[in-house]
């Protein structure tokens, strides 16, 4: 395959998942060993004045931040200025006394089980003043033990953004901008600085999200400055593909093993691994984690439209950029990888949970049609041992295929392995109505209904279809 078709392919990909998923505009860089190979724009970047995403444009990060915090936090270890594993009460004072023996391994990995400061996506609790909202976070009791259980949490970034500005003698806005954007060229993401939406930014790209009604509406947010560590800096597809270059090539760090322990997942007092969801099921400092046998990952997200996925074993790095909340590029930043690793690819089985495979694979010759009457002969043999949320899984991989009837036969089958579950009959209810089979739709909503009577989403499904064919 010639770079040239695959670029096409690539961008052709690219569109269809725009058009899917209604995004606006979107950025796309590709490092392939340790060099940009793609770096193309898509869409608008200004709905309102229909301005293109173009070279110019750059993209509010959010959460993606995190990242660079987290570097930051490494390279002050390296400095021997920081521990990671000792009680912050070693550099910051008047701390609630629950807070003082928390380490900086927890609150990065957000095991540290700190009350949150915010009510609700970016809003302080009792108050827009930050001050007072502080004061009322360290009133309130601790969410859980330490290391116990994992919660997103970013009272724990304003205590790190307290401790980088104390031990490293500047602000930690300075800190990253002289230490890592700087080394690494960044200049658009310096110029914007780390205000999000608060400032006036040459070419950002507005936001968007969809609300309920399906209708499209401009999304801002403001972080007040000490929340700045989790949330607030603006860059462009191309430059986060640098920064992801000079991580890897040392540029970044004076130890060779410094990269390793940014992205080591934080460990749970049980032994696991916790993060957002089944794909993203770690987190490490500063950076969500994609633990698995095959293609293990490393993430920076942010607001569930901007994503940079970096493969170390594969050389890869992916970066996608988009201006739609709720675009979650994280969930097909894989299937663009496809594109340089062909065992990648969904459609060769890539992302199915281990117990599916071998079922897969059988399917794959003789196909779904025989999917209930191979899947029962290989369980009563032993050969697989399937599980609902696998299936399920499955299921919703062929939905995201356009591969509908294909998902009606996995989500029958899960129906028929596990009866009394109202989770499975919703599905096979959501494919039949993607299927446009109104009828079987309602009837299998309603079976969900018996089995949980108070399930609002199918009652909400049943509302919706009803209204639909009035």
């Amino acid at each position: 395959m010639s770079g040239l078709v695959q670029s096409d392919e690539i961008d052709e990909y690219i569109k269809q998942q725009m058009d899917d998923r209604r995004i606006p505009g979107l950025q796309l860089a590709i490092v392939k060993n340790n060099k940009i190979v793609k770096n193309t724009n898509y869409g608008l970047a200004n709905l309102q004045d229909a301005i293109p995403v173009s070279n110019k444009t750059v993209f509010t990060i959010n959460s993606m931040t995190k990242g660079f915090t987290g570097v930051a936090i490494m390279q002050l270890v390296e400095q021997g200025k920081l521990s990671l594993d000792v009680g912050i009460s070693e550099y910051l004072t008047e701390l609630p006394e629950a807070w003082r023996n928390l380490t900086i391994r927890q609150l990065m990995g957000h095991t540290s089980g700190l009350p949150s400061i915010l009510g609700n996506w970016a809003g302080l609790i009792g108050s827009q003043d930050f001050d007072t909202a502080w004061e009322l976070a360290k009133q309130k009791p601790m969410e859980f033990k330490a290391d116990t259980d994992f919660k997103y949490n970013q009272t724990g970034y304003v205590l790190l953004g307290k401790i980088i500005d104390k031990v490293s003698g500047m602000s930690f806005d300075k800190f990253i901008t002289k230490h890592q954007l700087n080394k690494v060229g960044m200049i658009k993401t310096g110029d914007a600085g780390f205000a999000h939406f608060e400032t006036v930014i040459p070419n950002q790209a507005l936001a968007y999200t969809y609300v309920k009604t399906g209708n499209l509406t401009n999304l801002s947010a403001e972080f007040a400055p000490p929340l700045r560590t989790a949330a607030g800096m603006t860059s462009s597809a191309k430059e986060l593909a640098q920064w992801a270059i000079a991580l890897q090539t040392n540029k970044l760090f004076d130890k060779t093993d410094s990269l390793k322990q940014l992205w080591q997942p934080n460990i749970l007092a049980d032994g696991k691994t916790a993060g957002f969801n089944r794909l993203v099921n770690g987190y490490a400092l500063g950076w969500p984690v994609i633990s698995r046998a095959e293609h293990p990952a490393v993430a920076s997200l942010g607001a569930n439209r901007a994503a940079l996925v970096i493969y170390p074993q594969d050389n890869l790095s992916i970066v996608v950029l988009t201006n739609l909340s709720g675009s979650l590029p994280s969930t097909f930043i894989d299937e663009i990888a496809g594109f340089y690793i062909a065992d990648m690819k969904a459609e060769n089985g890539f992302g199915l949970p281990v117990s599916i495979k071998p079922l897969w694979t059988h399917i794959q010759k003789q196909g779904y049609g025989s999917i209930s009457k191979i899947a029962h002969k290989m369980q009563n043999q032993g050969d697989i041992t399937l599980v609902e949320a696998d299936l399920n899984t499955w299921g919703y991989q062929l939905l995201g295929q356009k591969k509908i009837a294909s998902a009606v036969q996995v989500f029958t089958l899960n129906t028929q392995f596990f009866p009394a579950s109202a989770n499975t009959y919703d599905s096979l209810a959501e494919a039949y109505w993607l299927l446009g089979d109104g009828t079987k739709a309602i009837e299998l909503y309603n079976k969900v209904l018996s089995l949980q009577p108070d399930n609002n989403n199918a009652k909400n499904q049943l509302q919706k279809i009803k209204a639909q064919s009035e």
